[in-house]
C-alpha cells in the first residue's frame, strides 16, 4: 500500500512539474524572435516556470491562431497589426493611445487574450526604394506604373498594407507579386525590384543605401510592440504578468535596431543578444543553460520522425485500401482521384488548413505529410496488383488456390517492385515537404532553412538544405536495399 501511495505521489509531482511549462512563440522575422527570447529569459529567471520556445511559426494569423487555441501561451505582436489584421478595424487617424485601448479591449472581449504593455518602441512599416528613382515620400508613388514593386506577401494582403495604402494615397498601382521579406533587400540592391516594405527598426537597413519614403499623409498606424498572453495562462500563472512588467518601456527604436543588427547582420546567437541586453538592464543575472544536443542533430531527428512516421502511417492505410479496391474499378477511381486532389494542394496551404483543426506542431505536420504520401503508395500498389498476368491467376485457381492465397502468393509478390517504388517516392517527397513543417512549429531541418532565408544567411540555409538532401539520398538507397530484400527470389533471378 505504501509503495502504491509513493508511486501515486510521484505521478502527481511529475504532472505538476510538467504543468509548469509554458510556450512562447514568434513570427518568422528576426525582431519577433528576439522579443520572444527576451520574454523567455525574463520569465525563466524571474519565475519558477520553464519556457518552451516555438520560434518562427509564420505570419500573424498562424501565431494568433496558435495563441487562441492555447498551442502557445505568449507571443510578441504589434498594436497596429493587432487592430487591423486580427480585429479587422480601421486604424487610420487613431492616436497611439486609441489604438492601444481598442486592441486591449477588443482582444480581451472577442478572444480572451490579454494585450500587455508596450516594450516601448514603435516599429512602423516603411516603404523603401532604391536610389535614383526621384522618390522621397509615399505620395510620389502616384501613377508610377514604371516601377517594379516587390512587397512581402503579408503586406500585400493587409488592410494596413498595400491594399489600404494604394487606396488611401490613390496611387493607382496594380497589385504586385509577393516576395519573401528575407529576400527583398537583396533583390532591391540588385535592381530586380524598385520598392519593398520594411520595418523601421530593421537592423539591416543600415547596410544599404536605400531611400526611405516619408509617410507624408500619415497612413500607417502606430505599431508598438506588445506581448499577447492567453488569458487562461495568465490566470494560472499570474507571476508571468509580474515578470513581463519588467519589460515595459524598456526598449526604444534605436536600441531595438541595434539588437536586430547584432542578430540579423552580425549573426550573433539569439540567446546571447537577448542575454547581454537583459543583463545590462539588471533584469536577469545568469546566462541561459546550454543545450546538450546540437540544434542540427535535434532538427535531423525531428525530420526523420516526421517523414518516416507519416510514411509508415500512409503504408498502413494505402496498401490495404489498394488491395480492397484492386477489383472494384468504380470505387478505385474515386479513391485515386481523391488522393490525387490532395496531392495538388500546395504544401503551405495544406499546413495552414491543419491549424484550425489540429493546432500547430507535430500532429498537424504528421497528418499533412501522411496525406501527401497516400497517392504514390495507393496508385503504385493498385497498378502493381492489376498488372498481374491473368494467366497466372487462372493457373492459381486451377491449382485450387483461394483468392487470399492468390493475393498473398502470386499478386503481391509480383507487384512488390511497383509497391516499393511507390513507397520510395512517397518517402522522398515527404523528406522535401517536411522542411515546410517548421512554419507551424513542427521542427525539422526546415527551421534552419527558414531562419536562414529570413536572416539572409546562406550558411544557415545550407545547414538545413544539405542534411535534407543527404537524408533523401540515404533514405532512397536504404529503401532500395529493403526492396531487394523483400523481392521474391524467383523474380530476382529473372
Amino acid at each position: 500500500m505504501r509503495k502504491i501511495l509513493i508511486l501515486f505521489s510521484l505521478i502527481l509531482i511529475s504532472g505538476t512539474l510538467y504543468s509548469q511549462t509554458i510556450s512562447i512563440g514568434s513570427k518568422l522575422h528576426g525582431e519577433s524572435r528576439l522579443l520572444a527570447e527576451i520574454m523567455a529569459q525574463t520569465i525563466e529567471q524571474n519565475t519558477d516556470l520553464t519556457v518552451k520556445r516555438r520560434l518562427g511559426l509564420g505570419g500573424t494569423l498562424i501565431c494568433f491562431e496558435a495563441l487562441r487555441t492555447a498551442e502557445i501561451d505568449i507571443y510578441p505582436e504589434y498594436t497596429g497589426t493587432a487592430l487591423t489584421a486580427i480585429l479587422h478595424r480601421d486604424a487610420v487617424g487613431l492616436s497611439t493611445d486609441e489604438v492601444a485601448s481598442q486592441v486591449s479591449d477588443g482582444l480581451k472581449t472577442e478572444y480572451s487574450i490579454i494585450a500587455g504593455k508596450s516594450f516601448g518602441f514603435n516599429n512602423t512599416y516603411v516603404i523603401v526604394a532604391r536610389p535614383g528613382l526621384e522618390l522621397t515620400k509615399l505620395s510620389d508613388l502616384k501613377n508610377r506604373t514604371d516601377l517594379k514593386p516587390g512587397f512581402s506577401n503579408e503586406f500585400i494582403e493587409r488592410s494596413d498594407g498595400f491594399i489600404g495604402l494604394n487606396k488611401y494615397y490613390n496611387l493607382g498601382l496594380e497589385k504586385p507579386r509577393g516576395i519573401d521579406h528575407g529576400l527583398a533587400y537583396k533583390a532591391l540592391s540588385e535592381k530586380q525590384i524598385d520598392l519593398t516594405d520594411a520595418y523601421s527598426t530593421d537592423g539591416r537597413l543600415s547596410n544599404y543605401n536605400f531611400q526611405l519614403l516619408t509617410d507624408d499623409q500619415k497612413f500607417f498606424p502606430p505599431y508598438y510592440a506588445i506581448p499577447l498572453i492567453n488569458e487562461n495562462t495568465a490566470a494560472e500563472y499570474p507571476e508571468i504578468l509580474k515578470a513581463l512588467k519588467k519589460l515595459e518601456g524598456i526598449l526604444d527604436e534605436k536600441t531595438m535596431q541595434q539588437l536586430n543588427y547584432a542578430y540579423e547582420v552580425e549573426h550573433k546567437p539569439l540567446t546571447e543578444v537577448a542575454n547581454i541586453f537583459l543583463t545590462a538592464k539588471g533584469i536577469i543575472s545568469e546566462k541561459p543553460g546550454t543545450i546538450s544536443v546540437h540544434p542540427l542533430l535535434r532538427q535531423l531527428i525531428e525530420h526523420i520522425e516526421l517523414t518516416f512516421l507519416a510514411t509508415l502511417l500512409a503504408i498502413l492505410l494505402a496498401v490495404p485500401l489498394a488491395i480492397y479496391i484492386s477489383n472494384k474499378k468504380r470505387i478505385a477511381g474515386f479513391f485515386l482521384a481523391a488522393t490525387g486532389v490532395l496531392q495538388t494542394i500546395p504544401s503551405l496551404a495544406l499546413l495552414g488548413f491543419m491549424i484550425p483543426l489540429f493546432g500547430i506542431g507535430f500532429t498537424p505536420a504528421i497528418i499533412a505529410l501522411f496525406l501527401y504520401a497516400l497517392l504514390p503508395i495507393l496508385r503504385n500498389t493498385y497498378t502493381g496488383l492489376n498488372a498481374t498476368d491473368p494467366l497466372l491467376i487462372e493457373a492459381g485457381r486451377a491449382m485450387g488456390m483461394t483468392k487470399t492465397q492468390i493475393l498473398i502468393q502470386v499478386r503481391l509478390p509480383l507487384a512488390m517492385d511497383t509497391i516499393m517504388a511507390g513507397i520510395r517516392t512517397a518517402l522522398i517527397i515527404n523528406i522535401g515537404t517536411a522542411t515546410l513543417a517548421a512554419f507551424i512549429g513542427a521542427g525539422g531541418l526546415g527551421e534552419s532553412i527558414i531562419t536562414g532565408i529570413t536572416l539572409n544567411d546562406n550558411a544557415l540555409i545550407l545547414r538545413g538544405a544539405i542534411p535534407a538532401a543527404i537524408l533523401a539520398l540515404v533514405a532512397d538507397q536504404g529503401m532500395a536495399l529493403v526492396e531487394k530484400a523483400v523481392r521474391p527470389k524467383g523474380i530476382a533471378e529473372v
